[in-house]
């Protein structure tokens, strides 16, 4: 048990993968060396990538830089920022998600509460070419970050979003860290290793809260490429893969109650605003707010769909090898 007479201690994590996002990567860097807390450890996980490992030890001396043990992808990384975690709390940042100065502060507060597990903040985007005008902001989710809908307040969600999350280290360790089937590897964009984190990590502690507290902010990077319908296709298609395989682990009532919620009644006031704006001064953006909620919905449905008449899951590298749980930790099943 903690010592709840001491501070919290934290460490901060941050995976990164592709040097294209160098400066990027130092600004977050940046951003939590000037926090109003001061992390009690910085580290930065680079996944599977050599070149970008050896550039960053280059310039940088006060953070830890270290190279992901772990399977290709995002949870492997953070496994292994995990692993070499030496605080009460462990707090993720993306290497395109800079944070407040008070972030980390905002994150901590909430863990005065010994049910707490886990806390998330909110995250906002940074457009690089600015907001499409068919994106619709209850879809901010598909670029990672936070959509029109979630609460306005510090309140219990089933999970919290992956660019801007924190957990108490002795619940990683319980649960045996991120689902390294799950979530992103490189530029595919599959998603929902911080829901099945979250879920599973409540399964065993009754009584258990994970808070999302929309004043721990980041700013998050969103490249011109992902605003395109293109990608609006893509990315939802593959989170109903993802949605399928974590109902699949964890059962489809703890999987999928608020999207059924998000889908009864969030979407259907983003359409009616859509068409209503369209309607009064003819603007073809609200059409096509409402177009894009519309076709979102039905791909990551059909996603969903697709997922569930597979049989088996596996990694795009991994073929032959299902992960399963057992005793709170993941093993490889040949």
């Amino acid at each position: 048990m903690l010592d709840r007479a001491k501070p919290l201690s934290v460490s901060v994590v941050i995976c990164a993968y592709t040097s294209e996002r160098w400066g990027m990567l130092l600004d977050v860097i940046e951003s939590v060396r000037n926090q109003t807390l001061a992390p009690d450890q910085i580290l930065v996980v680079i996944d599977h990538n050599e070149d970008l490992y050896e550039r960053l030890i280059e310039i940088v001396d006060d953070v830890t830089v270290v190279e992901s043990t772990g399977l290709p992808g995002l949870s492997g990384a953070r496994n292994t920022g995990v692993g070499l975690a030496e605080s009460d709390i462990v707090a993720f940042l993306d290497d395109d998600a800079e944070a407040a100065p008070d972030w980390l502060e905002r994150l901590v507060a909430l863990y005065d509460d010994p049910d707490v597990l886990g806390v998330g903040g909110k995250v906002v985007p940074l457009w690089e070419s600015g907001r499409p005008g068919y994106f619709a902001e209850e879809l901010d989710w598909i670029v990672g970050c936070s959509h029109r809908g979630l609460p306005r307040v510090a309140s219990e969600v089933r999970n919290v979003i992956g660019a801007n999350m924190s957990f108490r280290l002795e619940v990683l360790r319980q649960v045996g860290g991120f689902n390294q089937s799950l979530g992103r590897k490189g530029t595919l964009p599959l998603g929902c290793e911080e829901t099945e984190i979250c879920i599973r990590s409540r399964m065993g502690s009754p009584g258990s809260r994970i808070v999302y507290e929309p004043a721990a902010l980041v700013r998050h990077h969103v490249p011109a490429s992902r605003g395109t319908w293109r990608y609006m296709m893509s990315r939802s298609w593959s989170e109903g893969l993802s949605k399928a395989q974590v109902s699949q682990l964890v059962g489809h009532k703890r999987a999928l109650g608020p999207e059924r919620r998000y889908v009864r009644s969030v979407l259907p006031r983003a359409v009616f605003t859509g068409l209503t704006s369209w309607g009064r001064d003819g603007s073809p953006d609200g059409l096509g707010r409402a177009g894009a909620v519309i076709a979102v919905l039905a791909c990551t449905a059909a996603g969903y769909f697709r997922g569930r008449r597979l049989q088996h899951w596996t990694g795009p590298e991994e073929e032959d090898q299902v992960l399963v749980v057992t005793g709170g930790q993941w093993r490889e099943v040949q």
